[in-house]
């Protein structure tokens, strides 16, 4: 943090009465975003945000989407105090309960929490969208999706070729024909790092959420999608199928068409993931996240096997190599 941004953090917490908080660092995520616990004598514990305008970010988003998810009922945080300007924000400490967390210490049974958030994002999904979202449908997750060929494999391999243009058509073909008129809202990033555990809470607000600030508007399998195929843990094959059922049952969707796009969904996901994996060490320096890539990996060959996706599926996995331990180390020794 430079002197002048420090300077005007040090403001902010004055002005917001935060000024004499215990900090300390909490886990980031893969954006500029960083946060902090505070921890005041008297006015007990929350969150700083830290999210850097000069950086890209942009504290507005979050503010927006968690007013409309707490609306609905849902335990987004409340905002105890905000700088918009300088992209500061104090939120509401939902705790250390990351599902992540909770099922990594076995504290809680898979299935009930995965259900819990299944019934979370249907409440999040039936609420009206708020206004002035963008739209996440057939021709912007083409193009998310590309990353997978402009950074993994052009990483991956010593001489990759030139399948850009057929990579494009072939997958906006498919989002075209399984993707409906994107009409709910999707928070892009609904997984269990980014979920807490409330079980004093009753309902759907025992899922409490986070990291929802680049909500669009898209398709209804694409959040589950991100919730059963999480990149950075295996989920259950009969939790996931338990929750897809449920999904079925309580949206009252044609449960072939919903597992239909579901694996397009999940497909396209999981190619941009990969890509965006790849970046994160290549261009940003984060070595770690190529060793996410098998997981990432298995779960597109997973989404391959629907039969819409067959005949992509073994065009894609003819041109993209699978991610190697040669292929990881090859990636992470890359720079730009």
């Amino acid at each position: 943090m430079t002197p002048e941004r420090h300077a005007k953090l040090q403001a902010f917490l004055l002005l917001s009465g935060w000024d004499d908080a215990a900090r300390s660092t909490l886990a980031g995520d893969a954006s500029n975003r960083r946060y902090d616990r505070l921890d005041h004598p008297s006015l007990g514990r929350a969150v700083l945000m830290d999210a850097p305008p000069e950086k890209g970010e942009d504290t507005r988003p979050f503010i927006k989407i968690a007013a409309h998810l707490k609306s609905a009922g849902l335990s987004a945080p409340d905002i105890v105090a905000r700088d918009t300007e300088n992209g500061f924000l104090i939120i509401e400490d939902l705790g250390d309960d990351l599902f992540a967390r909770v099922l990594q210490s076995n504290s809680g049974p898979e299935e009930t929490l995965y259900l819990a958030a299944t019934d979370a994002l249907f409440a999040a999904q039936s609420a009206s969208p708020p206004a002035g979202l963008d739209t996440y449908g057939a021709a912007a997750m083409t193009q998310t999706a590309m990353l997978a060929i402009d950074w993994y494999l052009k990483f991956a391999t010593p001489n990759p070729a030139d399948i850009r243009q057929e990579f494009e058509s072939q997958l906006q073909t498919l989002l075209n024909a399984h993707i409906a008129e994107p009409d709910v809202l999707v928070q892009r990033d609904y997984h269990a790092e980014n979920l807490l555990w409330l079980p004093d809470r009753t309902g759907v607000a025992r899922v409490g959420l986070l990291d929802f600030q680049d909500a669009m508007l898209g398709h209804p399998a694409y959040d589950l999608a991100s919730l059963l195929k999480d990149a950075r843990r295996d989920v259950d094959p009969q939790v996931q199928q338990t929750c897809i059922d449920h999904f079925v049952k309580i949206s009252g969707v044609d449960a072939d068409d919903f597992k239909a796009s579901y694996a397009v969904c999940s497909a396209q996901r999981n190619l941009r993931i990969i890509g965006v994996f790849t970046r994160l060490c290549v261009r940003d320096n984060k070595r770690h996240y190529p060793d996410l890539l098998p997981r990432v990996w298995g779960n597109l060959i997973s989404d391959l096997t629907h039969p819409v996706l067959r005949e992509f599926g073994d065009w894609v996995t003819s041109v993209l190599p699978e991610p190697s331990p040669d292929v990881i180390a090859r990636i992470k020794v890359a720079n730009v």
